[in-house]
């Protein structure tokens, strides 16, 4: 079944969902330029993702609804006192009393509650990223008539997905911006870049295989649909369009030079992700093992982040960016579309 009949979408291109710089308004922007928009759900408070699910079922058309399929790790009191302690510097230099800010997760799994909530919603596809949740959740989400994408960034999580049921898989490759997918095995030797990794993914499985990562242009969606892609996923192009919630602060960013340099790092979330580097990442290290497990990390670096960018300074701040950028000009996210799709 060509992806267009699995997915009901005119364009073979998805909006990538970016938790944090978009809401449903760049997403209805994509439908309506004929592509799939995507609502990031990890982060959202129950009434916020009510509401914009309404906006999104109130427009209709294909959407997707984005979430993490992570367990929350058990408390390591041990770990999170060696990171407090090697943030403790900066907490004095910008004038945090560290003890008063609680450990915590931050970001929640796909889970019987909010299954509850998105249910009535009967959303045309649910997207994972870290695997896939349980299996009983899956049938739900089944049982709605849902389409079921999931992130692999190699064969073995491709293949895994398959067996697990979902109709299609994103191959993510090392380019890509935000968190890195994986989630049958942390060893970032085994990553690669997308096309190396998906001609071998799209060999290995039977089901639709959608590439993403530093997809920004025409050409790029040609030379993916030339290695065997059923469809594109578009990140970051996307984040520079006035749809975006993008703060001032990330766009200038990803418009200067210093996006140019991007690396994975864990500091902001405790799991790797691609971001433009900035101070704590050069003066810690992108990756660090004091750095608690995903999502707790957050709970210690979240208020140096506020308290700099209050002065306009991105020292703290997760720079989300892929290897390339793209829409310089900040095009709408129609026009980005329609011109990602001369590629086809």
């Amino acid at each position: 079944m060509p992806i267009q009949d699995l997915l009901k979408t005119e364009l073979p291109i998805i909006q990538a969902p970016m938790a944090g710089v978009q809401t449903s308004r760049l997403a209805i922007a994509v439908i309506e330029a004929g592509g799939v928009g995507s609502l990031p759900a990890a982060m959202l408070a129950p009434q916020a993702l009510q509401d914009e699910l309404k906006a999104l079922a109130a427009h209709g058309g294909t959407w997707n609804v984005n979430f993490f399929a992570h367990t929350n790790p058990a408390p390591d009191n041990v770990r999170e006192a060696r990171w407090r302690a090697r943030l403790a510097p900066y907490h004095a230099e910008y004038g945090i009393d560290i003890d008063k800010v609680p450990a915590g997760a931050g970001r929640n799994p796909f889970s019987s509650e909010i299954a509850d909530l998105i249910e009535p919603f009967k959303p045309p596809i649910v997207s994972f990223h870290f695997g896939l949740p349980a299996p009983e959740l899956m049938k739900r989400v089944r049982s709605w008539g849902s389409r079921i994408l999931s992130s692999a960034t190699t064969v073995d999580e491709a293949l895994w997905l398959q067996e697990h049921g979902v109709d299609a898989v994103i191959a993510q490759g090392l380019e890509a911006g935000g968190h890195r997918g994986h989630f049958l095995d942390h060893d970032l030797t085994r990553q690669q870049g997308l096309m190396t990794l998906l001609p071998q993914i799209v060999q290995a499985v039977r089901v639709p295989v959608i590439a993403a990562g530093g997809i920004s242009d025409a050409n790029a969606v040609k030379a993916a649909m030339a290695l065997g892609a059923s469809a594109v996923q578009v990140g970051t192009a996307y984040m520079l369009c006035p749809e975006a919630q993008t703060s001032a602060l990330h766009r200038a960013a990803l418009r200067s030079p210093q996006a140019r340099h991007t690396a994975l790092t864990n500091l902001f979330t405790g799991r790797p992700a691609r971001g433009i580097v900035n101070r704590v990442m050069r003066e810690v290290g992108p990756l660090s093992p004091d750095a608690p497990e995903f999502p707790t990390a957050t709970a210690a670096i979240a208020p140096l982040r506020a308290a700099a960018e209050a002065r306009g300074i991105g020292d703290f701040t997760p720079l989300w960016s892929g290897q390339r950028v793209g829409n310089l000009e900040g095009v709408d996210a129609g026009t980005l579309t329609r011109a990602l799709a001369r590629g086809l």
